[in-house]
């Protein structure tokens, strides 16, 4: 009779994904993820094929996570204006990465080992940004818009999880300033 199955590749990746958040990504060893899961380190081979294959999925699961973090506020029906829309978006994704550091720098400063990453994990996290941006720009420029909403976004969000904003003031106040000029700038002229 087989050995019954003693834990899972979810189980697996929550592990690694657990593991990114308390150690870094330098913490996310292959025995330190079978610790976690309660098996010793040659199971885990049986879920995923090496620690890089382990880290892809452990991104593309950090993704799926964004994405369903963003979705309520995408929704047009819930929130009509397209530009409410986008300042929500980017206030998301700012509170995944202070509720997620890890998970954060592993999806939008990517080490080597999420080169592998499915394109399609990317693509469904950017989907409802890069819907709202049409709406608001329209279609030739939704790409563009959406860029220069993340860039902004993520640089501010790196400066305030490094620790960068010394010279006092309110950092929320200085993000919803930013992203409110920005957004106002996206918004074609009428």
């Amino acid at each position: 009779m087989p050995t019954p199955d003693r834990t899972s590749q979810a189980e697996i990746v929550a592990a690694a994904l657990a593991l990114v958040e308390s150690d870094g990504l330098a913490g996310v060893t292959m025995s330190a993820v079978a610790q976690r899961v309660g098996v010793r380190a040659p199971s885990l081979y049986k879920r995923v094929r090496d620690r890089d294959h382990l880290i892809r999925l452990a991104a593309e699961s950090a993704l799926a996570d964004l994405a369903a973090r963003i979705a309520d506020h995408a929704d047009p029906a819930r929130h009509p204006d397209p530009a409410e829309r986008l300042t929500a978006l980017a206030a998301d994704l700012r509170a995944f990465a202070r509720d997620r550091p890890g998970s954060y720098r592993l999806v939008f400063a990517p080490p080597a080992e999420i080169a592998g990453v499915d394109p399609g994990a990317f693509a469904r996290a950017s989907a409802p940004l890069l819907a709202v941006a049409a709406e608001l720009v329209g279609e030739e420029d939704a790409l563009e818009a959406a860029r220069t909403l993340t860039a902004w976004a993520t640089g501010f969000i790196a400066m305030e999880l490094a620790g960068s904003f010394q010279l006092g003031g309110d950092v929320d106040r200085a993000f919803k300033y930013g992203l409110t000029r920005l957004v106002t700038a996206l918004r074609p002229a009428s």
